[in-house]
């Protein structure tokens, strides 16, 4: 076999398992053509997007299928070409990305929502901190780690990482986080007990009755939190449209801000 040919398989059998990873089944083009909006979001958007989602087919009869993973996975997807309809990232440099690929259709391209990050612990923890400079949380962690999506691509982990330099306190507890590959699985790994404390969005604290927030971090600590959303360049599906005017309007906003999300449009 040339060298050529074991490079496309490698490839092809890479793409297969990150969408596998994904949760996002292999699509075949005519599911681009289908009647079906295929979504890909933010993990951090679970709970809101599904009730939304819901809401819209109750009334329309129309469905979506909607896969949630990190913005940086998904943005990978998207360049390897997966077929989808839209896209809404948990930053602006993911959507970017996409766009500077010419994988999206520029004019639908919209920032939709605001959120704010957290530190959180188990509900029976008895952690008591207040976020400010060089506040004491390597103290706090104790044997611990701190959990937070990955650090380098996912938005949360970035946020993260920029508010806790900005505290002066990164170089303290730079050794000791326990990194995630989305901000999803850094809640549960606070939730189940597997580390004492946790930085996610408020968005998912809110979704999970066995963690609390033990403090905020101030907004000025790191780049301002904003979902954009945008049509895929490749999508042909006329119900994409439909479903994304949907989220943007006033019968869908209860879905974001019940979940503590800041509606922009």
């Amino acid at each position: 076999m040339s060298w050529e040919k074991i490079v496309i398989q490698f490839r092809r059998r890479a793409l297969f398992a990150v969408t596998a990873a994904l949760h996002l089944a292999p699509v075949a083009p005519a599911l681009a053509r289908s009647k079906e909006v295929v979504v890909l979001a933010a993990a951090s958007l679970k709970n809101a997007l599904d009730e939304a989602s819901a809401a819209w087919a109750k009334h329309t009869g129309k469905t979506t299928k909607i896969s949630y993973a990190a913005s940086s996975a998904l943005a990978k997807q998207i360049e390897a070409g997966i077929p989808a309809d839209l896209f809404i990232s948990a930053d602006i440099p993911w959507v970017d990305y996409v766009a500077e690929r010419k994988l999206i259709k520029p004019a639908s391209r919209v920032d939709f929502l605001g959120n704010e990050i957290v530190l959180i612990a188990a509900k029976d923890s008895k952690v008591d901190l207040r976020i400010d400079k060089g506040f004491a949380l390597r103290a706090a962690l104790g044997d611990g780690r701190l959990a937070m999506a990955n650090i380098d691509a996912v938005p949360a982990g970035r946020y993260g990482k920029a508010a806790l330099e900005a505290l002066g306190v990164w170089s303290s507890v730079a050794d000791r986080v326990a990194q995630a590959e989305n901000v999803r699985m850094a809640l549960t790994l606070v939730s189940r007990g597997e580390a004492p404390l946790g930085i996610v969005y408020r968005t998912d604290a809110a979704a999970d009755p066995k963690v609390r927030i033990v403090g905020e971090f101030p907004a000025g600590s790191h780049p301002p939190i904003v979902y954009p959303m945008a049509l895929l360049a490749s999508s042909t599906n006329p119900d994409a449209g439909a479903f994304m005017a949907y989220l943007k309007s006033p019968a869908a906003r209860p879905f974001f801000e019940k979940q503590g999300f800041i509606v922009l449009k």
